[in-house]
């Protein structure tokens, strides 16, 4: 049974990030909640209760530095920001939190993070999930970011992020400036995956338009304990748009986990 919302501000690796829990009462394994380059803890919007509700599960949601309601970004992300993020940000708000080892279901950067995390840190992961994850940097993405930042001011996002971002320009330009630089092109965090032992669903759409299933097929090459759900359509975020496949997917893949841990 789910109970209530629970909303704090932690100080993790010396930044105050936003963290929000929808607590169940089961002792199953809880998720943690790693969301995109240009997400928060709200933009996930109603799919942290859903999830919760399908799986019975602990759902914890957070807000990256320099994202949500957590501490504004000071200066300019540098390529090994996401490494940060899944070896030092994530262990240190898993400790904090007290928690046994969780699943961890990213999305996008976010699962490209709990990768990071689970290969850095192999037991401190129970299972992962992984919508439209990056592992390396494809022509693909960087197209279809220069393209956001070419129509910026015509699409009016900033004014629609700032729904969900305390500071959404320095957002948006802290995402958009470093995958961008001509530095993150050789970015590529396929050494992680050989250390990875969890279980692991990895969610893509064929008409995504930042990354090919080549991401996926990259992962399930070097992860032994891989599923995949594969979707003609859904774009980048098929937690949105094909939500009810993805939460089928998700609920089924962690039933069986050993234990139903």
């Amino acid at each position: 049974m789910i109970g209530a919302d629970t909303a704090a501000q932690l100080t993790i690796a010396g930044r105050r990030l936003e963290v929000v829990t929808l607590a169940a009462t089961s002792a199953l394994a809880p998720i943690v909640m790693l969301h995109e380059g240009l997400g928060s803890v709200s933009a996930w919007r109603d799919f942290p209760a859903e999830l919760a509700q399908r799986t019975g599960r602990t759902v914890i949601a957070y807000s990256r530095y320099g994202y949500g309601r957590s501490e504004t970004l000071e200066s300019a992300f540098d390529v090994g920001y996401m490494h940060h993020e899944g070896e030092v940000v994530l262990p240190a708000l898993i400790d904090a939190l007290g928690i046994p080892a969780p699943v961890l279901f990213g999305h996008s950067d976010g699962a490209s993070i709990a990768l990071i995390c689970a290969g850095k840190h192999p037991d401190l992961v129970r299972a992962l999930v992984l919508e439209a994850p990056h592992v390396f940097v494809e022509p693909i993405t960087v197209q279809s970011i220069a393209a956001v930042k070419a129509t910026i001011e015509q699409s009016g996002l900033i004014g629609k992020l700032a729904r969900h971002h305390a500071d959404a320009a320095k957002t948006f330009w802290g995402w958009n400036d470093i995958w961008l630089h001509p530095l993150f092109r050789d970015w590529d965090i396929t050494a992680y995956l050989g250390s990875i032992t969890v279980p692991t669903l990895l969610i893509q759409s064929r008409d995504d338009e930042y990354g090919t299933l080549a991401q996926v097929e990259t992962i399930a090459r070097s992860v032994a304990d891989t599923e995949s759900l594969v979707l003609d359509t859904g774009g980048h975020s098929p937690h949105r748009t094909q939500k009810p496949a993805v939460l089928a997917a998700t609920a089924a893949f962690l039933a069986r986990l050993p234990d139903s841990a």
